[in-house]
């Protein structure tokens, strides 16, 4: 299960950013991920569930974005949405495409809780 590798990965990133603002806990970790990744949501999110405890990211949520595979024609600059299979142009029917969207992984975002600043006795 190579989502595992994946997730352990992200928390990685995700905990040694939150510790660098010295958080005292993640709530949310949101990530993008190409829908042509072949990555499945359930993994994921089972190795998640696996990994978080005992870090700052345990009970966190972790949430997924699908980027849907985009290509443009190198023949005639139309760009189009495409699953894995049928990477055709819709504007001439080249085959001859560059992928812009689709292969993505990566974080988006990391909602953490900070400590509270110190009471100073001062009124705002």
């Amino acid at each position: 299960m190579h989502e595992m590798g994946i997730v352990s990965g992200i928390l990685t990133a995700s905990v040694d950013a939150a510790a660098r603002q010295n958080a005292t806990a993640i709530n949310e970790i949101r990530i993008r991920v190409g829908e042509l990744t072949e990555i499945v949501d359930d993994a994921l999110y089972f190795a998640f569930e696996a990994l978080t405890p005992g870090t700052l990211a345990e009970g966190a949520t972790l949430v997924v974005e699908h980027v849907p595979g985009r290509s443009k024609c190198v023949e005639c600059g139309t760009t189009f949405n495409h699953g894995r299979f049928d990477v055709e142009c819709v504007g001439c029917g080249s085959y001859f495409c560059e992928m812009v969207e689709g292969r993505e992984l990566e974080i988006e975002s990391i909602d953490i809780d900070l400590p509270d600043e110190p009471d100073t006795g001062e009124t705002p």
